[in-house]
């Protein structure tokens, strides 16, 4: 059943399982048939379904009583109900008892295969979301988030304290600073962590497109709309949107996003229902929305809208101290991935890292330790390896820690990262040269060089 979509039709009516038999596997389903409720609930006990199409009256056991033993068992399978006798109460409490969809007998096929590919959309959707929570939910752990400077600290101290509440978040940096993983840091450890979080990435589709995409269209709307499609607002229902590059959003766009923050509704393209949503907004952008008003480009009420709370994330290159800590983290990642036994970075190599403008941010550190671990020849990246493309120069950061005001020299950044991670390590300097990667010995040595020992 991993090839095909499973779907279990419960029906009394021997002639009616047959139809949908014929009709479900023509659209590409594998089916199995249940002639009563009890029959059902046993199905549900011997294997998995991702869809569940229940008659109401049967005998013995209704439908609406079997779809509450079958979510006792799994209340993740989405249950469509089928009756020839509709009634408002009836629908009422087959949706309270959580049956996805309701339908009428006889059934309008249309209707039947919308509703079928409704339910596939959402669940494999929630599928998505809850592999995207296990899978990044200790990487958005405030406590693993990987930063060491003081501008990085006071960030996550303001997402520690944004994240519980439900204010629009707008988070401004160059482009690789990890604007999303800020936007996920904020989703997984607020309120609706189990809630959808839906990315968008405004720059990458098209004005027609994007309409589309974020409120949905009805069939008809335009050419090739031949179905009723949802959009990512109605998808992130109970969860968070990311509106990735919102500046890239053309001013007809930012009229109708400015709708839903003020409003908190939305209509698909082509319909006229205004359709209430629950979600939170967290937008992201690379320019300086400022200039863009002042140019034109960008609306100023749309601004004060989305700039409720604003995050700015500073680039790599004024915060030098972060360097060893992310690269040894993805040293660490890339080696176990590729299976080479490469422990850390030559001080030449390290230097260099240090260095390095990073135009790129941390996308760009993030590929070069990959390219290297790659390419390692020994247990310690060597400069050759790194092949950092674009000419390097001492950063002057406006962060740089105390100890290193007024010295931006090699040695003066040098010296600020040792410190650094000699406090992040709690004195431990085994720890602290792991970290660096470097070895104890040559620890030493720069800190008899710099005077610290």
């Amino acid at each position: 059943m991993k090839g095909k979509k499973s779907i279990l039709v419960v029906d009394d009516d021997v002639a009616h399982r047959t139809m949908l038999r014929a009709l479900l596997s023509g659209w590409g389903y594998e089916i199995r048939e249940a002639e009563s409720g009890e029959a059902a609930v046993e199905a549900v006990k011997d294997g998995p379904f991702d869809l569940i199409l229940m008659d109401v009256r049967m005998i013995r056991m209704s439908g609406i009583e079997a779809m509450s033993g079958i979510k006792a068992l799994n209340p993740s399978i989405p249950v469509i109900i089928m009756t020839a006798f509709a009634s408002v109460e009836t629908a009422v409490e087959a949706l309270k008892k959580g049956a996805y969809d309701y339908l009428t007998k006889p059934l309008d096929f249309d209707e039947l295969h919308l509703a079928i590919e409704r339910a596939m959309d959402h669940l494999k959707l929630r599928e998505e979301n809850r592999l995207l929570r296990e899978s990044l939910g200790a990487r958005f752990d405030r406590r693993n988030l990987i930063a060491r400077s003081a501008a990085m600290e006071r960030l996550l101290e303001t997402v520690a304290q944004v994240a519980p509440s439900e204010a629009t978040v707008l988070i401004t940096g160059e482009s690789g600073t990890g604007k999303e993983m800020i936007a996920g840091a904020i989703h997984f450890n607020s309120f609706r962590k189990d809630g959808p979080f839906i990315k968008i990435n405004c720059a990458a589709i098209t004005e027609t497109l994007l309409e589309s995409e974020l409120f949905g269209h009805e069939k008809g709307a335009f050419t090739g709309a031949d179905r009723r499609k949802e959009g990512k607002f109605r998808q992130a229902e109970g969860g968070t949107i990311f509106l990735d590059e919102v500046s890239e959003m053309s001013l007809a766009m930012q009229v109708k996003l400015l709708r839903v923050l003020q409003e908190r509704e939305i209509v698909r393209v082509g319909g006229d229902e205004a359709i209430r949503i629950d979600i939170r907004i967290i937008a992201a952008t690379n320019r300086d929305l400022l200039s863009e008003i002042a140019a034109g480009r960008f609306r100023e009420d749309l601004f004060y809208r989305l700039n409720v709370v604003t995050l700015h994330i500073p680039p790599l290159r004024e915060r030098p101290e972060d360097i060893p800590l992310i690269a040894q983290h993805y040293l660490a990642l890339f080696a176990e991935r590729n299976r080479k036994k490469v422990r850390g970075f030559s001080p030449q190599a390290m230097d260099r890292l240090l260095r390095h403008t990073w135009p790129g941010n941390v996308r760009e550190l993030m590929n070069a330790v990959e390219r290297g671990v790659v390419l390692s020849r020994s247990e310690y990246l060597g400069e050759d390896e790194l092949a950092l493309a674009l000419p390097v120069k001492p950063p002057v950061p406006d962060s740089f820690p105390e100890s290193a005001a007024g010295d931006a020299s090699l040695e003066g950044v040098e010296k600020a990262t040792i410190l650094k991670t000699l406090e992040a390590a709690g004195g431990n300097k085994s720890e602290a040269a792991r970290r660096l990667g470097i070895t104890r010995r040559t620890l030493h040595l720069k800190l008899r060089r710099y005077g610290m020992m």
